[in-house]
């Protein structure tokens, strides 16, 4: 895979020189592409020979003579033969993280990382420690820890951490976000021991035949207790590395990212960066839902417009937990057990029924989106019944995040009911083995099912969950298209869609998640020149191999932030 995190890491702290044309910086003047493939995701009109940009939109597209003709003194760009698409735009990922990991050290497991088993995370983090010895005060912490892709076959435990760590605290956060494993100085640091009770909607691992704490945190336990403890960088460091984290999404060609949901200290600091003018990519995001109520009432400032690249469009509710790690809320049980080896186990929610029914009759009400996490089936049908108890209003767009094990019956009510869904195929290669053994083949080869949920007439989108996956859109395409697991096996064979399918919902149906098809999503004229350019077709190349396809130009509001 061409971004592994380890390489996007650097990235962060390189970045690049920016280096504008001369035309990019002369808002007037008017740019026609040609020579390559044209394609407009415009169905009407799906490829065409050349595209003219004038002051920031597209005001023509059609053959390369006409236009030439028409703007006969218009600055050219040569494609070389490469393709020119509309900008990518982020279905579903957290964006703040790239300003978070600068300091952390990736533990994932390969393709993405460095660790393969159990002792390898151990040496990974060694080796973080000899380059960068901690001073007192201070932890070391790793991301992308991921359990059920080392080769150990199990969980790791304080144990594992404290031989060689045994003062410094050490925390891995887990691949999904929702959990961590911590070494003995950690946890006493954090406060949690034999006699803290495990929180509802959580878990903590208990060492056999003990009530101490073995290692392993998630959900409510994580989200409650540890993650509020872990070190963070200063707001000035944040503040400054949001340059690093947009020159990471735009060198994988998307103009438009997602933030959701957006924690209330973070909120202060997009302030800052719009008073600065620091964003320069379409960031959109979403609040953290116990602090939606008072956001509304304080009339915070949500809206479908933005201010300086950044608007704030609604609220995302935490509904259910992680499949991999058999914390999603299921209406039938994991078949072998749940992370602590609980017996018919069909995970939790988090969030309970009544307390969404309020958050979508609020938002609803306010013309606000919501962003639903949505894992299980089981969490799907909370869902529907919050969006339906709220009156189900038409045009609100309420989106299901991942939402990776829907039902065929819960797709018919989405399409009737105007909910989209945000799939998450990435997981077909990294965890797809993982839910053959966890969930049996039936469940675990109709995940994100994109071919029959198109079939029905649902609109939807498709994403990485950043950082929980790559963000690289070439590889999400990839498994959409392919649906190849880590071993070589297609997961659901019968869901794998045309690249053409799987490019709308990188394009068109991300602008439609967000209010934004009439400015957005296609090139067509009068829409914004928000383009990529990358050097290969994917409508064209071998199926398989669309993830080797490179980004070399991005193009936000006709202006170059990005060059390979």
């Amino acid at each position: 895979m061409k971004n592994n995190i380890k390489r996007l890491v650097s990235i962060f702290l390189v970045g690049f020189a920016l280096g504008l044309p001369a035309w990019a910086q002369t808002g007037d003047a008017v740019v026609v592409y040609a020579n390559g493939p044209i394609v407009t995701m415009d169905e009407s009109n799906p490829e065409v020979e050349a595209l003219a940009v004038k002051a920031g939109k597209i005001i023509a597209v059609g053959r390369q003579a006409d236009l030439d003709e028409k703007y006969p003194s218009a600055t050219k760009v040569d494609l070389e033969g490469r393709s020119l698409l509309p900008g990518f735009i982020d279905g579903h990922s957290h964006f703040f993280q790239a300003a978070m990991i600068a300091d952390y050290t990736n533990v994932s497991a390969p393709p993405v990382g460095p660790a393969k088993d159990i002792a390898g995370v151990v040496e990974t983090l060694k080796e973080h420690a000899a380059a960068k010895p901690p001073k007192p005060g201070d932890w070391i912490v790793g991301y992308g820890y991921d359990g059920a892709s080392y080769t150990d076959g199990r969980e790791m435990t304080r144990e594992d951490l404290d031989k060689d760590f045994p003062e410094i605290p050490v925390a891995l956060i887990h691949v999904s976000g929702h959990g961590c494993v911590l070494n003995s100085a950690a946890f006493k640091l954090v406060g949690i021991d034999a006699d803290t009770k495990t929180p509802e909607g959580g878990i903590i691992a208990r060492q056999k035949g003990s009530n101490e704490p073995a290692g392993l945190i998630m959900e409510s336990a994580w989200f409650g207790i540890v993650f509020p403890k872990l070190p963070k960088p200063s707001p000035e460091q944040l503040l400054k590395n949001l340059k690093a984290a947009q020159d990471h999404y735009v060198a994988n060609g998307y103009t438009t990212a997602q933030d959701a949901p957006v924690e209330p200290e973070v909120l202060p600091l997009y302030e800052k960066a719009k008073e600065k003018e620091l964003l320069f990519i379409d960031l959109v995001t979403f609040a953290e839902q116990h602090k939606f109520p008072q956001m509304v009432e304080d009339d915070f400032g949500f809206s479908r417009e933005y201010d300086r690249h950044f608007r704030m469009g609604g609220v995302k509710i935490i509904v259910d937990g992680s499949p991999q790690g058999k914390t999603a809320y299921f209406t039938k049980p994991f078949l072998n057990g749940g992370p602590d080896g609980e017996k018919d186990y069909r995970g939790e929610f988090i969030t309970g029924q009544e307390e969404m029914n309020k958050i979508f009759k609020l938002a609803h009400e306010n013309d606000l989106q919501v962003l639903s996490h949505v894992n299980g089936d089981a969490a799907i049908d909370m869902l529907l019944t919050a969006h339906k108890s709220a009156g189900a209003p038409k045009g609100k767009r309420p989106v299901a995040v991942h939402c990776q094990f829907i039902r065929p019956d819960q797709i018919k009510q989405f399409t009737e009911h105007g909910v989209l869904a945000s799939f998450f195929t990435n997981h077909a290669f990294f965890w797809g083995d993982v839910h053959v053994e966890n969930l049996g083949r039936e469940r675990a080869f109709f995940l994100s099912p994109l071919k029959t949920a198109r079939a029905e007439g649902m609109r939807m989108t498709n994403h990485s969950d950043f950082l929980v996956t790559p963000l690289d859109p070439m590889f999400i395409l990839w498994t959409a298209v392919n649906r190849v697991s880590r071993s070589g096996r297609v997961i659901g064979p019968e869901e794998r869609v045309s690249p053409a399918e799987g490019l709308k919902a990188l394009t068109i149906d991300g602008a439609h998640q967000y209010f934004e098809e009439d400015m957005k999503g296609t090139l067509e004229p009068g829409k914004l020149a928000d383009m990529v350019i990358l050097d290969g077709n994917p409508l064209t190349v071998d199926p398989m191999k669309i993830k080797d396809i490179k980004v070399v130009e991005t193009i936000k509001e006709g202006k170059t932030v990005y060059r390979r």
